[in-house]
């Protein structure tokens, strides 16, 4: 079987706990080489997991090695400049969420995307979960009638991570942009992605760089500002063109139950996710079902090869294309402006 020689640019935390042990279960691509700015961190993630080279940097990267893709994992705020180099050079793209620090930027890429006629894809696994895949086969078939409405959230009691999430100038953002984009889109994804139009949103910078003792932190890498200025949980509702309206809330740090729950509701039937309920009628009465999927499966590995089997074949219609990327950045940015104003934001004005 043809293979697809990727070059993984970031040899963080998602490159060695996700992406790299997942390449090891693919069937058609293999990592060939790997970069980072930290060339100690590149050296020992290609130790780790059998990589042939190594470099500090994807200039040359892409001079020395024949790569049909790249695989980002870097710091949110190098996803532009990585991709548009690999663009140029004619290299196929999957990148780690969010696709941009800003809408701006997001733009810029896909122009970059376009005119170099790559594939393209964001790594957002929720959307190769069992639990999302059987709902969405539920949603193409018109079970669910017309969804016109969904809750979500993503919370967390105390979770903030520490390192470059926390600096927004590396980042982009807190909670709503790291773990919030989640939950946000397996309900927009549920409900068929429509095109956003309105968002009121606020986020809070209430409890902060927390000293809570008897809990966990995901550690991330310093920066070199390594700020604590992101927010540390985000609310509000998203409004669709088709009339659909989304709830979210996310947060690392808030005084509430932790849970992470996606609601959609449709004309037909409605479903909530992990674990699968399905509320409907029948036969004129209220109905209630549980549906068992495989409670674990390896979405990043899926989604790897799903982005391998499309580079290989030139298809560029994804599961997670260009045009949906922009759209999830235009939610945030969204989300961002709307706590900043104050006001409601109209997208596209």
């Amino acid at each position: 079987m043809e293979k697809l020689r990727i070059g993984v640019v970031g040899a963080g935390n998602i490159a060695v706990y996700a992406h790299l042990p997942a390449y090891k279960q693919c069937s058609n691509c293999i990592p060939v080489a790997i970069c980072d700015i930290d060339i100690e961190k590149a050296k020992s993630a290609a130790e780790a997991f059998n990589i042939p080279a190594y470099y500090s940097s994807v200039e040359e990267m892409f001079k020395k090695e024949e790569l049909d893709a790249v695989d980002i994992c870097t710091w949110n705020n190098a996803h532009k400049d990585v991709l548009l180099k690999a663009a140029k050079a004619g290299k196929h793209v999957m990148c780690e969420k969010p696709l941009a620090m800003n809408l701006e930027d997001a733009l810029e890429m896909e122009k970059a995307v376009k005119e170099n006629d790559i594939v393209f894809f964001l790594a957002v696994p929720s959307r190769f979960g069992y639990e999302n895949m059987y709902l969405r086969d539920m949603y193409d078939r018109g079970e669910f009638g017309e969804i016109y409405y969904a809750k979500t959230s993503n919370i967390r009691r105390r979770g903030t991570p520490s390192g470059w999430f926390t600096d927004k100038k590396t980042s982009g953002g807190g909670p709503v942009i790291d773990i919030g984009i989640h939950r946000i889109d397996a309900a927009w994804y549920l409900m068929g992605t429509p095109k956003p139009t309105r968002v009121s949103a606020n986020v809070f910078y209430k409890i902060g760089d927390y000293q809570t003792k008897g809990v966990d932190r995901w550690h991330g890498t310093s920066c070199p500002d390594n700020k604590f200025d992101t927010e540390d949980s985000g609310a509000g509702v998203i409004h669709f063109e088709n009339g659909a309206t989304m709830v979210f809330e996310a947060s690392w740090a808030i005084n509430m139950p932790e849970k992470s729950e996606t609601y959609i509701c449709g004309t037909k039937a409605g479903a909530s996710v992990n674990p699968i309920v399905i509320y409907g009628e029948r036969n004129d009465f209220l109905s209630t079902d549980n549906i068992t999927v495989c409670p674990r499966n390896d979405k990043t590995k899926l989604e790897i090869e799903h982005f391998a089997d499309c580079a290989l074949k030139g298809i560029k219609e994804t599961k997670y294309p260009i045009e949906q990327a922009v759209d999830m950045q235009r939610i945030l940015q969204a989300i961002y402006d709307s706590a900043e104003s104050g006001k409601e934001i109209v997208i596209g004005e």
